[in-house]
């Protein structure tokens, strides 16, 4: 028996391709492609919609059973689709980027009640990526290392820094100390100070994703880069994710549990 898959945000660049990627999944089907109420394309069959043929499976913006949803749509569509899988019990990945604290709080607290996989990349590269920063903050943590992150970006990207960036920063805070951030610096800014990460936000052309974290002492230099080379990266990790959660009981998820990390 297929497990059956929500997609919340089934037409956009993102949900598409986890569309076309679930039905190329033999453990599971496409059961329910979502979209916002006054989405141009409701009605349409999304298999249809995404290139791949008709499934049977119409875009809607009201529910339809499924035993696990897959969110990549914006801050407001995952808002809405954490009430609608809290209503009904169903396991919720979010890979929606841009929430606010307010909004991933509100997502992380339905953990409390339903199955929960928040990420703000779904990358299983990036997530090995975040355990192997943690560590060598840890290990450089009295090193007195100056630290930064450099982020690119496609010139569509509507946050900066990315939520990857940040998330790396929290990763460094957590097993190397706080440090304040600093986004970008202009001016007569004075020598750096020690207890800071300088994160830079770069929007050039079509660029998928790439970040670059610096561990600098004097006399030598550490880099850790991940290069995403298409968005299939984090359609993938997102689909394994939905396969991961769809057994598991209430609770808070991450891909360093997909992972085992």
């Amino acid at each position: 028996m297929k497990i059956k898959v929500g997609v919340n945000g089934a037409c956009g660049r993102m949900g598409a391709r986890i569309v076309q990627l679930v039905h190329e999944d033999s453990d599971l089907e496409v059961a329910a492609a979502l979209e916002f109420a006054k989405h141009p394309k409701l009605g349409g069959d999304v298999g249809e919609l995404c290139g791949i043929g008709r499934l049977g499976v119409p875009l809607t913006s009201d529910w339809r059973p499924v035993e696990v949803v897959i969110d990549f749509s914006t801050p407001a569509g995952a808002m809405a689709i954490t009430e609608l899988c809290l209503t009904r019990q169903v396991p919720l990945v979010v890979a929606t980027t841009g929430l606010s604290n307010a909004q991933r709080a509100d997502i992380e607290s339905a953990g409390q009640i339903i199955p929960v996989l928040i990420a703000p990349n779904m990358s299983l590269a990036v997530n090995l990526l975040m355990k192997l920063v943690g560590e060598a903050a840890a290990v450089l943590k009295d090193a007195d290392a100056d630290v930064e992150i450099i982020e690119r970006h496609h010139r569509f990207k509507k946050d900066a820094p990315s939520g990857t960036a940040l998330e790396f920063a929290r990763v460094i805070n957590r097993a190397g100390g706080e440090h304040r951030l600093v986004h970008g610096r202009d001016g007569l800014v004075g020598e750096r100070p020690r207890d800071e990460i300088g994160i830079h936000a770069v929007r050039v052309s079509d660029n998928v994703g790439e970040h670059t974290i610096i561990f600098s002492l004097m006399g030598e230099t550490i880099e850790f880069t991940h290069r995403a080379h298409s968005r299939d990266c984090y359609a993938r990790g997102a689909v394994r994710a939905a396969k991961f959660l769809v057994t598991k009981k209430p609770g808070l998820y991450t891909m360093a549990d997909v992972l085992g990390l």
